[in-house]
């Protein structure tokens, strides 16, 4: 993982791709493999890992944390304060919020909330998702949800505001009522904080 990029079409040689229409301040590290398209910015003190997808007009702002193989579709920005750990997809448009209570006249980023997404977690085109929370791992947010709360691993979440519908296989199909994936025939148990596969 490169410690310091600097700007597209410099002359140096990367293990990863830039479009050279995309900006990287100084001081961010991005892994082997990824790819970050047109018109993004990724700003100082951030961290991209390995094999991620980074797509157009995308912001990754200062601090943030995106790990491996994460892919983040057009128009997202992962602002201050949010993790991803590896494998997360973020769908078109989907929006953080960093501050709970914003306000233009008055700076409130001292009252920055920090938003955890765990691994393999999936959230849908133009969902938002309040800050402060946790996304469980392989939860599945549904396009256009409104999540207010932690979510459960596996677990299904639709509306506004976003509701369990149910529970979602690693394979992102829809489990059935036994808790089996009707697709890859994985099983699974129900623990407090979500799903688990039965050994």
């Amino acid at each position: 993982m490169s410690d310091k990029t600097t700007p597209p079409n410099c002359g140096e040689e990367r293990d990863f791709f830039v479009h050279p229409t995309a900006i990287l301040d100084n001081n961010t590290k991005i892994g082997a493999a990824t790819k970050i398209w047109c018109f993004s910015h990724v700003l100082s003190g951030s961290t991209i890992g390995k094999n991620c997808n980074i797509g157009q007009n995308v912001m990754v702002g200062s601090g943030a944390i995106i790990g491996n193989g994460c892919k983040i579709q057009n128009n997202v920005s992962v602002y201050q304060g949010v993790t991803l750990e590896d494998n997360v997809f973020c769908g078109p448009s989907m929006v953080f919020t960093n501050v709970i209570n914003p306000r233009a006249e008055i700076r409130k980023m001292d009252q920055a909330r920090a938003t955890l997404v765990r691994q393999g977690a999936t959230i849908g085109a133009n969902a938002t998702i309040l800050c402060g929370i946790t996304l469980g791992r392989y939860s599945f947010v549904g396009a256009g949800a409104v999540v207010t709360k932690d979510v459960p691993d596996h677990a299904l979440m639709v509306g506004n505001p976003a509701e369990q519908k149910g529970w979602m296989c690693k394979c992102g199909e829809k489990l059935l009522a036994e808790l089996s994936c009707p697709a890859c025939g994985k099983k699974y148990h129900e623990l407090a904080e979500g799903l688990r596969k039965n050994d």
